[in-house]
């Protein structure tokens, strides 16, 4: 049996690890499945999933110039059909678009506002905000109780 990479074997589960399960294939090699590889759930204990001696369906993954076979159990298993997404009706495809209620997608904006104006109003309201912010930071912060006696603190 000729031994390559896609190939669908069984094979008998022969040891187990932490990382991994051992499995021999037919012609007498053995592979190990990477616990990674053991099921398309996250799998923390091994044992949960497979148990020595047990006959398991695997796909050989990779085989390495050192002759490490790599497989894998979570490949083989059948996997379900991808379900088409339903192509568009030619009544769904008819229908307008029509934006939601209460948006102006338009921009509607005073249109005596120039952009020199918008960037007057931006930078007062900017420097507004910074000197309010210089304020509190000559005040000792926002949140900073002040002494009764006068004192600094510190």
């Amino acid at each position: 049996m000729q031994l390559e990479v896609g190939s669908v074997f069984e094979g008998k589960v022969t040891g187990i690890t932490k990382f991994g399960a051992f499995v021999e294939i037919p012609g007498g090699k053995t592979g190990m499945v990477h616990i990674s590889e053991i099921a398309p759930v996250y799998v923390t204990e091994i044992r949960d999933h497979v148990s020595e001696n047990q006959i398991v369906k695997v796909k050989v993954v990779e085989i390495k110039s050192s002759g490490q076979i790599s497989l894998s159990i979570k490949k083989a298993a059948e996997q379900p059909p991808k379900q088409k997404k339903e192509p568009f009706t030619k009544e769904r495809e008819a229908a307008p678009l029509r934006p939601p209620a209460n948006i102006d997608w338009n921009g509607r904006k005073s249109e005596t506002s120039s952009f020199e104006d918008m960037l007057s109003s931006f930078k007062k309201h900017s420097d507004d905000k910074q000197s309010d912010l210089k304020k509190t930071q000559k005040e000792g912060g926002r949140n900073r109780p002040r002494r009764s006696d006068g004192g600094s603190g510190r």
